[in-house]
């Protein structure tokens, strides 16, 4: 897999863990839309689009299969937020 473009919208909400919503585009030929950027107790973390289940639960649309890929992904939404967050300082 080969993520060929991270495009990161950041969230100008003081009080709001929500920091940025991304996507990634893999390969030049798929795209996955509303990657949330959040912070949480122990750092920056990424959540997958989700939808709300009838039974209150919110369930991954989309998301990868083992960790090495999780952590690859994690990794580059994670630095592309970390400068975009720079270019608007």
């Amino acid at each position: 897999m080969n993520i060929t473009e991270v495009r990161v919208r950041l969230v100008n909400k003081e009080d709001s863990k929500l920091k940025a919503v991304a996507s990634m585009t893999i390969d030049g030929c798929f795209v996955i839309h509303d990657i949330k950027v959040i912070q949480g107790n122990e750092g920056l973390f990424i959540s997958m689009p989700s939808r709300k289940t009838p039974e209150g639960e919110y369930k991954d649309i989309v998301h990868p299969i083992n960790t090495e890929t999780r952590e690859a992904i994690s990794k580059k939404i994670i630095e592309a937020y970390e400068q975009e967050l720079n270019k608007a300082e």
